[in-house]
């Protein structure tokens, strides 16, 4: 029995190896057939090309402020408006190390004024000429966001461990896949609602696997987490479709008509539908792991409990969950447009206006309905889990 029980661990550890190199292996076959062919039709001619201008965004160094004028608007608190004229130094791209003169117009909506030694994003146009001109786009954030990121991957490491180097990789692998695979899919045409459920299944087996192995509690977290994505989708299609709200309700939404006017292939109506499985995935694999593993320990620490008994011990658990989880998804939706909201409210608009407009209205159902999902993913969690971890292997 030693033997047996010690050898079990490496048994399911050679069995993960070989799930995650099968599933290495379908990320690999995605990419090719999506980077295979010009799938995006055009996205340079809608995104880069400007008539006879080839438009660049590099980023640059301020070395010296030729002139500025800038005024401060009290009422937008104390923000500056304004243009200055600035010498840079190119960065990247085809003019990297060239010295330009760039303008920077700015205001309390958009751009800022900048310093010598500041790092910028420079809109480069280039003519047919060969000549240029540049202007700041933006006030270059990446530096400070990329030790933001590293700082949080430090402090998952340090305190979560092994377990949380593991988060990690699946959360990249989760980025990942969504720009690399999800996105592509759906600007080549894909099916909006069924490609997203797929990658999103797709991605919480990987992680789960990452995080557990090719165990009886991450195969009951999988299953319970693709069975409330997959009521989400159904509750968010539904309610998409008797309130007569789609994705075109979205602000985006213009750009992307653009698009299908240019010849891209995107399904615009499926995209709220897809945003709430996207959004419902986190809350329902937090969720349903919770619920596994913590009815795992349950039956390690008393094995003599049956099916029926974990299952309740699982419903007691998920219900305390209910409330918090429930609280964090909507509150999530709500902050998301937390600005848009204060102007609505001071617009002081009758109930019923407010909640017909299109964007409360899509809010609404998104919050809804990814909460629905993740409260059904509780008793299907918990039964799925007292199945398999109250199974005797033999």
């Amino acid at each position: 029995m030693k033997n047996t029980n010690i050898q079990k661990p490496a048994k399911n550890d050679k069995i993960s190896i070989i799930v995650l190199i099968a599933a290495a292996a379908v990320f690999i076959v995605a990419l090719f057939f999506i980077y295979s062919g010009d799938i995006l039709k055009g996205e340079e001619e809608i995104f880069n090309v400007y008539g006879d201008e080839q438009v660049d965004f590099e980023k640059a160094t301020v070395t010296d402020i030729l002139s500025s004028e800038m005024e401060l608007d009290e009422t937008a608190e104390n923000s500056y408006s304004g243009s200055q004229d600035l010498e840079v130094i190119i960065k990247s791209g085809i003019y990297k190390g060239e010295t330009a003169q760039a303008e920077n117009y700015f205001g309390p909506l958009s751009g800022r004024p900048v310093e010598i030694g500041d790092g910028v994003t420079l809109i480069i146009k280039t003519y047919s000429d060969g000549s240029y001109n540049a202007t700041v786009f933006e006030y270059n954030r990446i530096p400070f966001l990329a030790f933001f990121i590293l700082l949080f991957f430090i402090i998952t490491a340090v305190i979560g461990g092994r377990t949380g180097l593991k988060s990690l990789i699946g959360l990249a692998f989760t980025v990942l896949c969504l720009f690399t695979v999800l996105i592509p899919l759906l600007l080549k045409g894909a099916p909006t609602v069924i490609t997203t459920f797929a990658v999103c299944a797709y991605i919480a087996f990987v992680c789960f696997t990452i995080l557990g192995g090719v165990r009886r509690k991450t195969m009951a977290a999988f299953l319970g987490t693709a069975s409330g994505a997959f009521f989400a989708m159904v509750f968010g299609s539904i309610a998409q479709f008797f309130a007569r709200v789609d994705g075109y309700g979205f602000e985006e939404a213009e750009p992307l008509l653009q698009m299908k006017y240019m010849g891209n292939e995107i399904g615009i109506r499926g995209l709220l539908t897809a945003s709430i499985i996207i959004c419902a995935l986190g809350a329902v694999m937090d969720v349903s792991m919770s619920i596994s593993s913590a009815l795992e320990e349950i039956h390690t620490v008393n094995p003599s409990l049956g099916r029926r008994e974990l299952f309740r011990s699982g419903m007691n658990i998920g219900r305390d969950m209910v409330g918090t989880m429930t609280n964090t998804l909507i509150l999530a939706f709500l902050g998301s447009e937390f600005i848009l909201i204060i102007f609505m409210y001071s617009r002081g608009l009758a109930f019923y206006r407010l909640f017909s407009t299109p964007f409360v209205s899509l809010e609404t159902i998104s919050g809804i309905s990814s909460s629905i999902g993740m409260i059904l993913a509780i008793p299907l969690t918990a039964f799925i889990s007292s199945l398999l971890i109250s199974k005797k292997i033999k």
